[in-house]
């Protein structure tokens, strides 16, 4: 995660929806092709900035279980959480975490097979702008591939910020949160990967999450994009409870409860960049 977003994270409360979580991670890992390492018989090297937890860089771990994996986080708390999975992995490999801003993170050129971020570039203003050096750090052959939220227009970020900048909360909470344009577009991210010698897959999914319990949205909110509010909050108890009451009514009018739970429409944007001169 990046710390240009104020918010002091808490793992517990992410790790509750940890599978409808998952499920993007897994659909981009499917669509990340055959390692330069892996064609050219020696372990992979693999990056995942943002790693929160470390709860899906376990699943590159069982992907590819011979390669040496370094998450990186800026996050101590997230850190802390993933430090019991460092080690050596059952194929050979080894799994690591290391403190690291993906605002400011550059990785020596030619070093790694994998660049991979999961939900977290959308906290880091201008990372487009990180690409080109991103992917000058692939080997010949790598793969930089990432999804992000594409849900910011969504009800539950537009309540939000509503909100945040109303009279009450504007003078404690406004700018805080982040807007539209904290990711782009599919076809701006196209523009932006595609080029000679790059293979860029970019594409778009709206998740229809069925979510158990009562006020399950605010839930989910609270351990992402709802992190900068309440570390604002955090010297506060009454008014934490105050925005929370506020923000879960209107949010039970945005997303009613059904028979079967609350339906909670999520899009995402993937990016799949495969860099040429490999095998």
């Amino acid at each position: 995660m990046s710390a240009t977003a104020a918010a002091d994270w808490d793992p517990a409360q992410y790790l509750r929806h940890a599978d409808h979580r998952a499920r993007p991670f897994a659909d981009l890992l499917a669509r990340i092709p055959e390692l330069p390492a892996t064609a050219a018989g020696r372990p992979p090297r693999i990056a995942d900035l943002g790693c929160g937890p470390g709860n899906v860089t376990r699943l590159l771990a069982a992907r590819w279980p011979d390669a040496h994996i370094t998450g990186y986080d800026n996050s101590p708390r997230m850190l802390a959480e993933a430090a019991p999975s460092a080690g050596p992995t059952a194929g050979g490999g080894r799994l690591d975490f290391a403190h690291a801003d993906a605002a400011r993170w550059v990785p020596a050129p030619g070093t790694y097979d994998l660049i991979l971020s999961n939900a977290a570039l959308q906290w880091v203003p201008g990372h487009p702008d990180s690409f080109p050096a991103w992917i000058d750090a692939l080997a010949p052959g790598g793969t930089f591939a990432f999804q992000v939220p594409g849900n910011f227009d969504a009800p539950s970020h537009v309540l939000m910020r509503e909100l945040s900048e109303s009279a009450r909360w504007r003078e404690r909470l406004g700018g805080r949160l982040r807007h539209a344009d904290a990711v782009l577009s599919p076809g701006a991210y196209l523009e932006r990967l595609a080029g000679p010698g790059r293979e860029a897959d970019v594409w778009e999914t709206t998740y229809q999450h069925l979510l158990p319990g009562p006020d399950p949205v605010l839930d989910w909110v609270k351990g992402t994009g709802l992190r900068p509010v309440l570390t604002a909050l955090a010297d506060d108890a009454a008014a934490t409870e105050a925005f929370l009451a506020e923000y879960a009514e209107l949010l039970r009018a945005a997303y009613p409860a059904t028979a079967h739970g609350t339906v909670f429409p999520f899009r995402r944007v993937f990016a799949v960049v495969r860099k040429g001169g490999g095998a």
